[in-house]
C-alpha cells in the first residue's frame, strides 16, 4: 500500500510513522509513506501557501493553487489512483469500518490543513471524502493523518507479528476489548483471574466474549443500541450484570 502526505508539515507524520508497527512495515516493505509539501509547489520569493479569508475574520486560509499543484505532482508519481482524504472536523467520524475499508485501497493521499483550514473550492473539486477522528479542534491535520495510517497499516497483511491479534482489537467485532492480564499471577493490585490459568480454551473464549459485552455496556452503550444481541450473548450479558447489580438484564433496558 502506499500512502502520500500532503501538508506542511510532512516530516512530522513520517517521524511519527518510523516507530511500532509502521516503522516495522515500512521496513518489511508492506507500505510505502510519501511527503508533499504544499509550499514546494507555490511561487514567489516568500512561497505563499496562505491568505486572509473572504468575508473578515481571524485567521487564515491555504490557497487553491500551491495545493492544486502539489496534488497534481502527487498523482503523478504513481499510476495507481489516488483517494484523498481530507482530515476535518467537518468530516465523517473515522471508525474500525472505514478503517479496513480504507486498509484495502492500494493507494491513500493524506491531506492535512492548517490555519483556518483549505479553500472550499479545493476540497470541493480534488477531495474525495472528509474524515475526523474526533469532536475537537486540532491545531492541524497531520495528528490527525499520523493516526489514520498507523489504524490502517497495522491491518495491512504481515503488519502485525500475530495476526490474530487486530480480530481481538476493540471495534473489530462492535465490541470493547476484554480486560487482559500477565504475569506475576499475584500482586498487591489484585490477582489474575482463575479462568484465564484453566487451560480451559472454551471457557476463556466465554469470559472475554462477555467482558467485552460488559464493558461496552457499561463504557459505550451507543455501540450497543440497536444491536440485535444473539442469545448466548444476551444471556452473557445478563450474567455479567447480575453480578454486578447493575439490573435484571440485557433485556429490561
Amino acid at each position: 500500500m502506499r500512502i502520500d502526505i500532503v501538508s506542511l508539515f510532512p516530516e512530522f507524520v513520517d517521524q511519527c510513522a518510523g516507530f511500532g508497527v509502521v516503522g516495522r512495515a515500512r521496513a518489511r516493505g508492506l507500505v510505502e509513506l510519501h511527503g508533499w509539501n504544499p509550499r514546494d509547489h507555490a511561487e514567489g520569493n516568500y512561497r505563499k501557501v496562505d491568505d486572509r479569508t473572504f468575508g473578515g475574520g481571524p485567521g487564515m486560509v491555504m490557497l487553491v493553487e500551491p495545493l492544486r499543484r502539489c496534488l497534481v505532482a502527487m498523482r503523478q508519481a504513481d499510476p495507481a489512483p489516488a483517494h484523498v482524504v481530507y482530515l476535518s472536523p467537518q468530516g465523517r467520524r473515522l471508525d474500525q469500518a472505514r478503517v479496513r475499508e480504507l486498509a484495502a485501497l492500494p493507494r491513500l493521499a493524506l491531506l492535512c490543513g492548517r490555519y483556518e483550514g483549505i479553500d472550499e473550492r479545493l476540497v470541493q473539486a480534488e477531495v474525495d471524502e472528509e474524515l475526523s477522528i474526533g469532536d475537537y479542534v486540532l491545531s492541524g491535520g497531520e495528528l490527525a493523518a499520523a493516526v489514520v495510517v498507523d489504524a490502517v497499516v497495522r491491518l495491512q497483511e504481515g503488519a502485525l507479528n500475530d495476526a490474530d491479534s487486530a480480530l481481538q482489537d476493540s471495534f473489530e467485532d462492535g465490541l470493547l476489548d476484554c480486560p487482559h492480564y500477565s504475569h506475576p499471577v499475584e500482586h498487591a493490585y489484585g490477582t489474575v483471574p482463575e479462568v484465564l490459568r484453566s487451560g480451559n480454551h472454551a471457557a476463556i473464549a466465554r469470559w472475554r466474549r462477555q467482558q467485552a459485552l460488559g464493558r461496552t455496556w457499561q463504557r459505550r452503550p451507543d455501540l450497543l443500541a440497536g444491536r440485535e444481541l444473539s442469545r448466548a450473548d444476551r444471556a452473557l450479558l445478563d450474567a455479567w450484570r447480575l453480578e454486578r447489580g447493575d439490573g435484571e438484564g440485557a433485556g429490561d433496558d
